[in-house]
């Protein structure tokens, strides 16, 4: 396995696969790698000849109140990992590699999409992303690049990118992996305590709640986020962020449940901030 933390000496690499005709399969990360991870490697080793792993926590998407200094970073543990799983490259840059002294560049998706959900709770988040995986495109240049549904805006906002600039690339998204009892993975996951970990599964509970209402035939939204909000109420440790009901792709505001549409949350557990969601069609 190749470990590169410098722009140009990957560059060369992925020019030198290329040239042999190989497909180039792209997995951004940030790093402290879980099972949700794991399995969007594994659907790259399955559709490209070439899999690299980039491992970056990149400060432009977190705000000046949120946790960048405390994310989690075990870098040796992330490349055991990788290195099992059989990834042909890793890519672990510094800041200081991405932003050069004097970067003032930025990409922006504008428009609802970014605006609600967790555009609305973080706000310039989705700048930071957007401004990052585009330069990790143009760095590493894949074919095809791989996005968990658990991050189901961030994956709409990169489709909804790609399209915009036709970038060269596509994007393949990959289902939420969850624990046994339902609690989607996620690197925050490790700051919840025990009790907290017990309380984090209201969110998938949840979840399972408003999809039994819709499959039994619930189509108002605001009914249906309603007896979310109520049912995620239940749980002492829970503090609601948002709980949204919105169209897919585009997160358009519904009159009327129909098509493909998600149900996605944001609650606090304690302090910990999570996220989830389930994306559902009806007719």
């Amino acid at each position: 396995m190749r470990f590169f933390t410098e722009i140009k000496p990957l560059k060369t690499y992925v020019a030198e696969q290329k040239r042999e005709g190989k497909i180039i399969g792209f997995v951004p990360t940030m790093g402290y790698l879980h099972e949700g991870h794991l399995s969007l490697v594994r659907k790259a080793k399955l559709q490209a000849d070439v899999v690299i792993v980039s491992i970056f926590v990149n400060p432009l998407q977190f705000g000046p109140n949120e946790d960048f200094a405390k994310y989690p970073r075990d870098i040796e543990r992330d490349l055991a990992l990788l290195q099992e799983e059989g990834v042909d490259s890793v890519f672990a840059p510094s800041a200081e590699e991405m932003y050069k002294e004097g970067f003032s560049t930025f990409v922006e998706v504008s428009g609802e999409i970014t605006e609600v959900m967790c555009g609305k709770s973080r706000p310039g988040h989705f700048k930071g992303v957007a401004t990052v995986v585009t330069k990790l495109f143009n760095i590493v240049t894949p074919d095809l690049a791989f996005f968990g549904q658990k991050d189901a805006q961030q994956l709409f906002i990169i489709e909804k990118l790609v399209r915009d600039l036709n970038l060269n690339v596509e994007i393949v998204s990959v289902p939420t992996c969850r624990e046994e009892d339902g609690l989607a993975m996620s690197s925050r996951n490790t700051y919840l305590n025990p009790e907290e970990r017990k309380a984090a599964t209201i969110l998938y509970r949840a979840l399972k709640r408003g999809e039994e209402l819709v499959l039994a035939g619930e189509r108002n939204p605001e009914r249906l986020k309603k007896v979310i909000e109520e049912f995620i109420k239940t749980e002492p440790l829970a503090r609601i962020d948002y709980v949204e009901v919105r169209s897919v792709p585009d997160l358009k505001a519904l009159d009327v449940i129909k098509g493909k549409f998600i149900i996605a949350l944001a609650v606090y557990i304690g302090s910990t901030r999570l996220i989830d969601n389930f994306i559902l069609e009806v007719d």
